[in-house]
């Protein structure tokens, strides 16, 4: 589903997306609408605005994950700043992508959505870790979650950006016991995503 108040580029990128092969089921211009198609259409992978009238993309996106938890929604903004990118995930967006990117890289978002993985623009990521690293940001040891050494090692890489594959072929387990710990670690560390988790970890001084 794309959520974009823009009709023009809405629609020129639903076009790109299809000649794709994303199938898009839906395209709405307001947050709104979207709240209400989402149990009829369910789609996968929700594109999100974030300037928006009526209800912005931030808002959206936390009554979104509150109804239905599992919807990977993917924010798609010109906007590159720290704070953006920060309410954006800490509302629950699985990712974050700048409009300014390759058609190709944002359909590949898309899939790693799919996947369960979390895509973010490069350009931003820079400015996520220097907000998590940020000495002033880091909460102080004491209160950290109970994870097991082996968490705290698939928790490590999760941190450095590497997705189940990597993790799987660095620890020498399988992709399927790698999926098992990153849902045991989202579960313990009350996040919702892999982006989460890092800054959490990060902040926590898990890592």
């Amino acid at each position: 589903m794309m959520v974009d108040d823009h009709e023009l580029f809405r629609a020129g990128l639903v076009g790109l997306l299809e000649e794709r092969g994303i199938d898009v089921v839906a395209d709405v211009g307001m947050a709104r609408e979207a709240l209400a198609l989402v149990p009829q259409r369910d789609p996968d992978v929700i594109l999100m605005d974030l300037n928006m009238p009526g209800m912005s993309g931030v808002e959206a996106i936390q009554r979104l994950k509150a109804a239905a938890p599992l919807k990977s929604v993917i924010v798609l903004t010109v906007m590159a700043d720290e704070d953006s990118l920060m309410d954006a995930l800490l509302a629950g967006a699985w990712g974050y992508v700048l409009k300014d990117q390759p058609i190709d890289q944002i359909v590949e978002s898309v899939r790693a959505a799919a996947r369960g993985e979390s895509p973010i623009s490069p350009r931003v990521a820079t400015r996520l870790v220097r907000r998590v690293c940020a000495p002033n940001d880091a909460a102080p040891p004491g209160n950290d979650p109970e994870l097991t050494a082996r968490e705290l090692e698939v928790l490590q890489l999760v941190a450095r950006g590497s997705d189940n594959r990597e993790i799987a072929n660095t620890l020498f387990l399988s992709e399927h016991t790698v999926k098992n710990h990153v849902s045991n670690i989202l579960v313990k560390l009350q996040v919702e995503n892999r982006i989460q988790a890092a800054v959490r970890a990060v902040r926590g001084r898990l890592v």
